[in-house]
């Protein structure tokens, strides 16, 4: 009975710990704090040294759940990242994630060996370790602090976070193979990266069309389709270890396959997995914060400290601006890229590997990456918002996302229902403004349910059922939140919607069912009132996009940066052409008074 009690215990422990990680996440959403510092935290409090007490020193139970943890989390990125949104910024991402982590290292090295007075190959092994980032922390403050990055500096930080992970592990476990055995050349191990790389690839890639396939021609039960999704990714993952492939790459690959193909049930998978990833997260940081031992981080606490100040100040900005060099960054992009390089789970997780294989001296790589991931999360995660908007790398958001509830239907995958509540201000409200691929199917007014006919007009209150593809659902928001007047002098005359000057026709187009070239789909509003113009913009230049008129709302050295979208009201004309003309006109008229 002794042994029943001891596991109804740690079942009981553990529930509360990852408890309080959920609860401790509101006062991190309150106050702006990192989450993971917060998790972590948690895990310390809890541990041996801590009030907790709580003695936990499996290294191998916290290597395993961190793997799972990780492989699920860059599953989920690759299903929330689409091919439209990152093809422009691949070359870059992935130079950051390979010779971006290669340099830091190189970088960091030096730092660590005189501060920690360790050897050459410790030394490149405790830069391994700290090299990748954690973009997730990053978009959480982003979020919490009620910013949207610049599309191709979020597109840019998003791929390089989902491929970064793969290399930095790579090169850590190579130097841990080094320091066990020896006699490993690196010409070797650059084959040898190649090679798992080429085969995380293809097992990624297969891996995702078998998903896919199966997700869509076997009839699972209802309820049943989202963990098979994970646990599929999982199988994934350990197959690309099992065959000595990069593991983390082919599960990357794999979510990047899923999520930019028609799957069945794709509301509730993305749901599912956002709830499971959320859960792996809070498991992983809490259990590494119970390996942490506070007494014992002050014999190398001063050196860990140097360590971090030189990654972030030196080793980070170096490598990013070597990187995206070649690709026309401006200089504000790649500082502002340099300094939301922030340290997390992987970093902590990787020197768990030195503990867990026996290496002399390993407690001081975990204890190091410790401060390290700490520090950043203190100097970094707390300024990444007033950094954004210093640099002008951000748009306040100051229109609350609507609350959208997604619905499958059985038998096809090309719509689903989406619903939205009407509020008072919205577009969709003020001018009936809706996209040509969202058709309104019902409406539900105090508790009644109409047709799109018997309810017209839509009034506030209700609330609105459209069938919509499920991968442009999440571009509906825009035409149901409230969107206060901007603070101009003219409010109708920049229209009913602000975008960056660096978004993209394509998306554009997409959002609201426009016919753009194959060939423009990737260029941007800033270059394309620039070749219609034939000229440096100026603001109040106005041309057209089918039936939108855009508006240089702001100009910088002839650039515009930020665009009005003025569109036409339901009954004008019906040509596109004269559509266009006429808002034109209108706009027009308005600059003269």
């Amino acid at each position: 009975m002794a042994a029943l009690d001891t596991v109804s215990i740690a079942i009981l422990l553990g529930s509360l710990l990852v408890m309080a990680g959920i609860l401790s996440s509101l006062l991190a959403l309150r106050f702006g704090a990192p989450l993971l510092l917060v998790f972590l935290l948690v895990g310390v409090l809890a541990g041996e040294n801590g009030p907790g007490g709580v003695r936990f020193d499996d290294v191998g139970v916290a290597y395993t759940v961190g793997s799972v943890a990780l492989a699920l989390i860059l599953f989920d990125g690759g299903l929330r990242s689409r091919f439209a949104s990152i093809r422009s910024v691949l070359a870059p991402s992935v130079m950051l994630a390979t010779v971006g982590v290669l340099v830091t290292t190189l970088l960091t090295a030096p730092a660590a060996k005189f501060l920690l007075g360790i050897g050459w190959i410790e030394a490149l092994l405790l830069g391994s370790v700290v090299a990748s980032t954690d973009a997730a922390a990053v978009f959480f403050l982003l979020s919490a602090g009620g910013l949207r990055l610049r599309p191709r500096v979020r597109a840019t930080l998003e791929v390089e976070s989902g491929t970064n992970d793969p290399f930095a592990i790579f090169l850590a476990l190579l130097l841990v193979e080094i320091l066990s055995v020896g006699g490993q050349s690196w010409s070797h191990a650059a084959v040898t990266l190649i090679r798992d790389a080429a085969l995380g690839t293809v097992i990624g890639y297969a891996g995702g069309r078998a998903i896919t396939f199966v997700l869509n021609r076997v009839d699972l039960p209802q309820g049943l389709h989202a963990p098979f999704v994970a646990i599929s990714a999982l199988v994934v993952f350990a197959f690309g270890n099992t065959v000595h492939a990069s593991g983390f790459l082919a599960v990357y690959i794999a979510g990047l396959v899923v999520g930019n193909r028609q799957i069945r049930a794709q509301n509730s998978v993305v749901v599912f997995l956002d709830a499971i990833t959320w859960l792996a997260q809070i498991v992983m940081f809490v259990l590494l914060g119970l390996l942490v031992w506070p007494g014992r981080l002050g014999e190398n606490i001063i050196g860990a400290i140097g360590v971090a100040l030189v990654l972030m100040l030196i080793a980070r900005p170096a490598a990013v601006f070597l990187c995206l060099w070649p690709f026309n960054f401006q200089w504000r992009e790649k500082l502002f890229i340099s300094w939301v390089g922030l340290r997390g789970a992987v970093a902590i997780f990787l020197a768990s590997i030195p503990l867990l294989v026996g290496l002399p001296g390993a407690s001081m790589y975990f204890d190091v990456a410790f401060v390290v991931v700490v520090s950043s999360l203190l100097i970094q995660g707390w300024t990444v918002a007033l950094s954004a908007r210093k640099l002008d790398m951000s748009f306040n958001r100051v229109d609350p996302l609507p609350r959208r509830v997604e619905l499958d239907l059985p038998g096809q995958m090309s719509r689903e229902i989406v619903g939205y509540p009407v509020p008072a201000n919205s577009p969709f409200l003020k001018r009936g403004l809706i996209p040509n691929w969202a058709r309104p199917t019902l409406v539900i007014r105090k508790e009644e349910i109409l047709t799109p006919f018997e309810a017209a007009p839509v009034r506030e209150g209700d609330y609105v059922y459209l069938l919509a593809p499920p991968e442009k659902a999440q571009a509906l928001d825009r035409f149901f939140m409230v969107t206060p007047p901007p603070r101009v002098p003219d409010p109708e005359m920049l229209g009913d919607f602000f975008v960056p000057g660096e978004a993209t026709l394509g998306a554009l187009a997409d959002i609201y069912g426009l016919q753009v070239a194959a060939d423009h789909a990737d260029v941007s509003l800033a270059t394309f009132f620039t070749e219609q113009l034939g000229r440096p913009a100026k603001a109040g230049d106005i041309v057209a996009l089918g039936t939108i008129a855009l508006l240089a709302q702001k100009v910088k050295d002839g650039q515009v940066t930020t665009v009005g979208l003025q569109l036409d009201e339901p009954e004008a004309p019906a040509t596109m052409s004269g559509r266009a003309k006429a808002v034109i006109q209108k706009l027009r008229k308005k600059l003269a008074r």
